[in-house]
């Protein structure tokens, strides 16, 4: 279970089970739920349990990352390695077997990117990979999309923009805080080689960009997502303008140590964004 890291597992079923609704313009089909949020938690599991294997040399030198089984060796790479691939390998093969071949190939390549794009090239050599990594948490979307219905259309490409724009600022909100830890591990993060301004004003630019699209998925989710996404988008862009106003009233590196902390609250409103979105999408196909 650890190896798996069921929080971001959880994170990535809040916004697969709500697509399904959306795609199928109200309750979804059993079994196809079932698929997704099982096939999809082993997906991800496996993506994760790589990772660990993978990270297992930073992981040792982060605090953050210092209880992992790796490294308080209650896991072997061996076995961690084996773990991931299996469950990889059933995970792909539940979705071919019981949805299509699209779904199928697309849990793949999500696979493929989080372990060989993402963790092993991008992560260690550019202070974009969190951008560009975001493509992983955004990917079961268009995998629930594609396994109700077979193909992809604009309502899943918009969600799966809405995910996409949101990882950047809610994963550098955790890195500020955790921005040393990055640092001693030799990962150029970009809070660990920008100013926490700078940091804050990329991520006001990706907030807005993550509420446009959210509401451009407006036409076919409904009035009550609309409300929803309104309300929750004025909250979550309150919150990180008012961050960057922090930075910039605290001099060019932004925040001091202690102030950091607060970006936090952003990290934690963005996963409570998150959830309120996608529970919007659900209920708005569902009434409608």
């Amino acid at each position: 279970m650890a190896l798996c890291k069921p929080r971001i597992v959880e994170l990535l079923l809040i916004t697969a089970v709500p697509t399904l609704f959306l795609a199928y313009r109200g309750l979804p089909n059993l079994l196809v739920t079932v698929v997704v949020v099982l096939g999809g938690a082993l997906a991800a599991g496996s993506a994760n349990a790589l990772n660990c294997y993978i990270d297992r040399d930073i992981d040792e030198i982060m605090h953050r990352t210092s209880t992992r089984p790796l490294v308080k060796h209650t896991v072997s790479p061996r076995s961690a390695l084996v773990f991931g691939l299996v469950i990889g390998v059933v995970s792909v093969a539940l979705f071919a077997v019981t949805t299509n071949l699209l779904a199928a190939g697309l849990t793949l390549a999500a696979i493929f990117y989080y372990v060989v794009i993402y963790t092993i090239v991008l992560k260690r050599h550019t202070s974009q990979s969190t951008l560009w990594g975001g493509a992983c948490g955004a990917a079961p979307v268009v995998i629930a999309w594609a396994a109700a219905t077979g193909s992809l259309s604009w309502p899943a490409w918009l969600l799966f923009g809405v995910v996409f724009f949101w990882q950047p600022p809610h994963f550098w909100a955790l890195a500020i805080k955790y921005r040393e830890d990055y640092r001693s591990a030799g990962i150029p993060m970009l809070p660990v080689v920008a100013s926490v301004r700078r940091v804050l004003a990329e991520s006001v630019v990706y907030s807005w960009l993550m509420v446009a699209v959210s509401l451009a998925v407006w036409p076919w989710a409904g009035p009550l997502y609309g409300a929803v996404a309104i309300v929750a988008g004025a909250a979550f862009l309150y919150e990180v303008h008012r961050l960057l106003r922090l930075s910039r009233g605290a001099g060019a590196d932004g925040p001091d140590a202690g102030d950091r902390l607060v970006t936090m609250r952003l990290f934690h409103l963005s996963i409570l964004y998150l959830t309120l979105v996608f529970a919007g999408v659900a209920a708005g196909a569902f009434i409608r």
